[in-house]
């Protein structure tokens, strides 16, 4: 007999870093989700990503108190920023984007670095082949002020 599905939900956490405290503990406890388990599986799976990445996790949480992630790839904009190298302000310490994309450029990126973030990403994308990923990394990257030579 299959599992009855309670719910799913979805939570961004740095790759590795998943702990019990806030945001992911209380998340996942008023559903009923064992919060060591799930903390303990995701920083294994994650292992091979670089520390810190933000890593958009989907949780399917069942009735009895089970559950099965799937983790994506890291979000284009992190490596757009990465790759336009760059560092971060305000006051969450994060890099930011444009102000006014489309008016004013922050930083470039090579069409080599696009083609490597597509790569990456293919999976998660909607693109049938390389060059649609790429064009898909490019409106991100238009979309943040980043400039593509």
């Amino acid at each position: 007999m299959a599992k009855k599905l309670a719910g799913k939900m979805k939570l961004q956490i740095p790759a590795g870093k998943a702990n019990p405290s806030p945001p992911v503990g209380p998340a996942l406890g008023q559903r009923g989700i064992n919060i060591m388990e799930f903390c303990k599986a995701f920083n294994a799976k994650t292992q091979d990503m670089e520390e810190g990445a933000p890593c958009p996790t989907e949780i399917h949480y069942y009735q009895d108190k089970s559950f099965t992630m799937n983790i994506k790839t890291p979000p284009a904009s992190y490596y757009l920023k990465k790759a336009a190298g760059l560092k971060p302000v305000g006051k969450r310490n994060r890099p930011r984007g444009a102000e006014k994309p489309g008016r004013e450029t922050i930083a470039t990126v090579t069409v080599a670095q696009v083609r490597e973030i597509a790569e990456a990403k293919m999976k998660d994308l909607n693109a049938n082949d390389i060059e649609g990923a790429m064009q898909i990394i490019l409106g991100s990257a238009k979309s943040m002020g980043i400039e593509v030579k």
